[in-house]
């Protein structure tokens, strides 16, 4: 699993571009996916060291995502951040944000899940 890569699961491109960049400047290597679907199959592909998911998206929404990630045992340990509008503690996570969130508190944990600077 690569050290220092996260994958951003946003439908909204504008802030999932945003995100990207953001992680991007702070050396992380970043896998970018509009929905949980796309995100499930790349995460086989190229697995993350932690995974920042918004709840509210198209095809496969945060909700499924991640009850499909904790039953698959390839990806099922990787970390994942909720990052969300909506506000659900229920989903299992680490850490849950609501939108619009501090960035710099959203880089450090996302430096707290990859092990740090």
């Amino acid at each position: 699993m690569a050290h220092r890569k996260v994958m951003v699961v946003e439908d909204d491109h504008l802030i999932r571009e945003a995100i990207a960049e953001a992680l991007d400047e702070e050396g992380f290597e970043v896998l970018e996916a509009a929905n949980g679907r796309e995100a499930l199959e790349k995460l086989h592909r190229e697995p993350a060291s932690l995974v920042l998911l918004d709840l509210m998206m198209p095809v496969m929404d945060g909700w499924q995502f991640r009850e499909a990630q904790l039953h698959d045992p390839e990806i099922s340990s990787i970390p994942v951040v909720v990052l969300s509008a909506v506000k659900d503690e229920k989903v299992p996570a680490e850490r849950h944000f609501s939108k619009p969130c501090d960035l710099d508190e959203l880089l450090d944990t996302v430096w707290e899940f990859t092990g740090g600077p």
